[in-house]
């Protein structure tokens, strides 16, 4: 990704380039997409027999009702997990999520102090984990990125870039 190709809430400097970048692994989208692809298909066979010929209109309507209400709640769940993005830059550390409003919190790696990277049992079996941060002058975490597939990549891309920050400030200062 290059600072013209960058989407528009990410602001690239001239030198910085985007060393990785993910979104939630997708059991973010928990039991919601499930039950509603279910609630959709039990509407297709409600709709379904209550068009056949002795059918009623009542069940059709149901049948209607309950394919739509399961594509919403299925979309909704989908919507909010690709509109969340973790992204690190040479430079920066971004995170950005909302649908209608949007947030986005970024730190410049110098301001790093510290990270930790978490996997749960269950985590370690589907291949995610939480990965914080902690800036300096906060004993509390600053940023977390929740859920992140592959976490162990993510916490070795930052951890490189944290020491090619530390690197960078030490050649500035000499």
């Amino acid at each position: 990704m290059t600072p013209e190709s960058a989407p528009g809430w990410l602001h690239l400097g001239e030198d910085e380039t985007v060393v990785w970048h993910s979104r939630p692994h997708p059991i973010t989208m928990g039991a919601g997409l499930p039950a509603g692809v279910a609630l959709a298909l039990v509407g297709f066979l409600l709709a379904g027999w209550g068009s056949t010929g002795d059918g009623s209109t009542l069940l059709v309507a149901l049948g209607v009702l309950c394919v739509l209400a399961g594509a919403a709640l299925a979309l909704a769940q989908y919507v909010v997990w690709t509109n969340t993005r973790y992204v690190l830059t040479s430079a920066e550390l971004y995170k950005k999520h909302g649908v209608v409003s949007r947030d986005v919190t970024q730190f410049r790696l110098d301001r790093i102090q510290n990270t930790s990277l978490r996997q749960s049992p269950i985590g370690r079996l589907l291949g995610y984990g939480e990965l914080t941060v902690y800036t300096a002058g906060s004993g509390e975490p600053e940023l977390t990125f929740e859920r992140v597939p592959r976490p162990e990549r993510a916490n070795n891309a930052l951890s490189m870039q944290l020491e090619a920050a530390v690197n960078r400030q030490s050649a500035n200062r000499r």
